[in-house]
């Protein structure tokens, strides 16, 4: 798609955003503050990663072995597995809510704090 606006002038006035050393970098990630925003990520994501593997691994245990079980009619033709099965999807989706809403309270303002901070806004 064409449009009518010239490409930008290489001597327009405003300054260019000079990116972080490597020693800042670093010296951020050894800082307490990431540190804090490394926990509150990996204490939210590490036990539900390991809860839905696990229930995930239950759930195909089961279907291989416990098939009478799986069988089992709850409503009509509506069996356990199906049931169990569409509660994967379920939980898939409300693990990524929980997370968004998680990552919006908790690690969006440390994440966004140390961002400014290191393009030079703080």
């Amino acid at each position: 798609m064409a449009t009518d606006a010239p490409p930008p002038s290489k001597g327009d006035s405003e300054p260019t955003a000079v990116p972080p050393s490597t020693e800042e970098f670093v010296a951020v990630q050894q800082s307490a503050e990431f540190a804090e925003l490394r926990t509150a990520y990996r204490s939210f994501a590490f036990p539900l990663t390991i809860a839905f593997i696990a229930w995930y691994l239950v759930y195909v245990l089961l279907s291989n072995y416990a098939g009478d079980f799986m069988g089992t009619k709850v409503i009509g033709n509506i069996n356990v597995a199906l049931v169990l099965g569409l509660a994967q999807f379920l939980t898939t989706f409300l693990i990524a809510w929980w997370y968004s809403r998680h990552a919006a309270a908790k690690l969006d303002p440390k994440a966004d704090a140390i961002k400014s901070r290191m393009e030079g806004g703080a």
